[in-house]
């Protein structure tokens, strides 16, 4: 991706963000140069990825293989494993028409997606077998509190304000429909390194052609810019 466009995903993401009637935090803002400024008092931020992340999956075609993420609170694996401290995340996405995110699962992380705003949420589940295949079995999620059983393959539709839950090793993948969809993540404790099974082979991080000065800093800048240490 060029970081122009990446620059412009920021833009219009935190726009649309807006127009929802929410905000980021504060860091959302600082520009690479007061990045290099920081020291151990942003350590949390650096550890657990918090911030701008955007990826092309590795297609090459944003608009429609793509998702605009920024993660707003997050523990550390570490955490998990002691019981202790930040157990939880918080991301938001935007989520394009037809912009697909692909199938893929979690070991670890149980996941709600809540539609905060805009057009259809779509979703398409699958159980994994034990080798990482799709099952043909049927899926129980949680709709706002309300259980749901639905057939392998099959598309739920969550409306501005709907959410579901999504139980560990349960294949989903997702776009919007008819408009923008602001989406709200709350789960536990997020490790993109270590934790998400794709079904096909897809890169999590883009590489980035630098055709311009970053707007911000995406979470796979950090090392570049930060010398605080961690």
């Amino acid at each position: 991706m060029k970081r122009s466009e990446i620059n412009q995903i920021m833009r219009d993401a935190e726009a649309f963000i807006r127009e929802c009637g929410l905000l980021l935090p504060p860091f959302a803002y600082w520009s690479p140069e007061a990045w290099m400024t920081k020291g151990h008092e942003v350590v949390e931020i650096v550890r657990s990825n918090l911030g701008w992340d955007i990826t092309d999956w590795g297609v090459g075609d944003f608009k429609n293989a793509g998702l605009f993420l920024f993660t707003m609170r997050n523990g550390h694996p570490d955490n998990l494993r002691s019981g202790k401290g930040k157990l939880y995340a918080e991301k938001f996405l935007v989520v394009e028409p037809g912009q697909v995110t692909p199938l893929h699962f979690h070991w670890n992380k149980v996941e709600d997606f809540i539609n905060r705003g805009g057009g259809k949420l779509v979703m398409e589940l699958y159980n994994a077998t034990p080798t990482g295949e799709l099952d043909d079995s049927n899926i129980t999620v949680s709709v706002d509190g309300v259980l749901r059983n639905v057939k392998a393959g099959e598309r739920i539709e969550l409306m501005p304000g709907e959410s579901i839950t999504l139980p560990v090793e349960v294949y989903h993948k997702f776009w919007g429909a008819e408009k923008r969809v602001l989406v709200g993540e709350i789960s536990n404790v997020n490790d993109d390194n270590n934790d998400n099974r794709f079904y096909e082979d897809v890169g999590r991080f883009p590489q980035i052609e630098e055709d311009e000065a970053p707007l911000h800093l995406l979470v796979n800048d950090y090392a570049r810019y930060y010398r605080g240490g961690v």
